[in-house]
């Protein structure tokens, strides 16, 4: 669980490394060169292409995690304040436990439910200011990307996964930055000058935040039950606030600590709940969670790198 977690954590630093390595205004270059950099580098170690179903199984999660989810994710960003954004995405464990309970025939606990509910509380106390204005398309936008990070981790799941981990994370990213990258040039295009900043902080969200984090994420989905990944996206909104208390010189206030704090026990709690046996629902013989259920190799966690109070991913 704890490597797992090390996924939405690093995706909360991301609002930090945005807005002070990257060009400002290109959310679309920063999702290409997050997906298909380190998608071809592990493509290349891995030396191993999806055999059978899994070319149209790794085309579907490549998208739902990146193609689709990057672009929602950033546009998001940019109509809505962070803190909208974050408390949308957490809602991401309850959209798991209901696709859970029609795909993979499997039933959450109650309390765990309840856990996943005051993870929101605890994310909106954390995240939202008085002044949060509620953009339509931003809102629409946020709402389709937690739930298509919801479908892959449902769909992961219930594939399993024929290869490692990190071979899998090559597949999805490759795909994912192929589709993005023809939209990235015809809209953004390629800045004038690239900076020695610029490259560290692409650097750092290629390589930490996306080949080594996804790694971690699908290797959870592997071990974990749904739900239980889906919380550890609580990660995101906490981290990210951390970082920019520390490195931006934010303050926080009564509240957002009291949030900060019911956050965290939701998210304990829900681990901790989502160890005990849950009741099957009918025709099916394991709960969630159980050995029973496929392995699976998708990610996120409807936990997008969104979840700063006042910013972008």
């Amino acid at each position: 669980m704890a490597l797992a977690a090390l996924a939405p954590a690093s995706w909360g630093t991301t609002y930090v490394v945005t807005t002070t390595l990257l060009p400002a205004d290109r959310p679309l270059l920063a999702a290409t060169l997050r997906a298909l950099p380190a998608g071809l580098v592990l493509l290349a170690a891995g030396r191993r292409l999806p055999r059978g179903d899994w070319w149209w199984k790794s085309i579907v999660l490549g998208m739902l995690n990146f193609g689709a989810f990057f672009p929602l994710i950033f546009f998001a960003a940019y109509r809505l304040p962070g803190g909208v954004a974050a408390t949308i995405g957490s809602v991401q464990p309850l959209v798991v436990a209901l696709l859970s309970l029609g795909i993979l025939r499997v039933a959450p606990a109650r309390a765990v439910l309840y856990s996943a509910l005051a993870g929101t509380g605890g994310v909106a106390l954390l995240t939202l200011t008085a002044d949060a204005r509620l953009d339509p398309l931003g809102i629409a936008a946020m709402l389709t990307a937690t739930s298509l990070m919801a479908v892959a981790i449902v769909l992961a799941k219930k594939w399993g996964r024929p290869e490692s981990p990190l071979i899998m994370t090559g597949w999805q990213l490759t795909v994912g930055g192929l589709a993005l990258l023809p939209l990235t040039l015809l809209t953004e295009g390629v800045p004038a000058s690239i900076t020695g900043e610029n490259v560290l902080g692409f650097a750092y969200l290629g390589i930490v935040g996306t080949a080594i984090a996804y790694a971690l994420w699908f290797r959870g989905i592997d071990r974990l039950p749904p739900t239980s990944v889906s919380l550890l996206g609580l990660t995101n909104p906490m981290v990210a606030t951390l970082a920019g208390l520390l490195i931006l010189g934010q303050t926080l206030t009564f509240w957002q600590v009291v949030g900060f704090t019911i956050a965290l026990g939701a998210l304990l709690a829900g681990q901790s709940l989502n160890r005990r046996p849950a009741p099957p629902v009918p025709d099916a013989p394991v709960a969630d969670g159980s050995a029973a259920s496929p392995p699976a190799a998708s990610p996120p966690a409807a936990s997008p790198p969104v979840a700063q109070p006042a910013g972008r991913a």
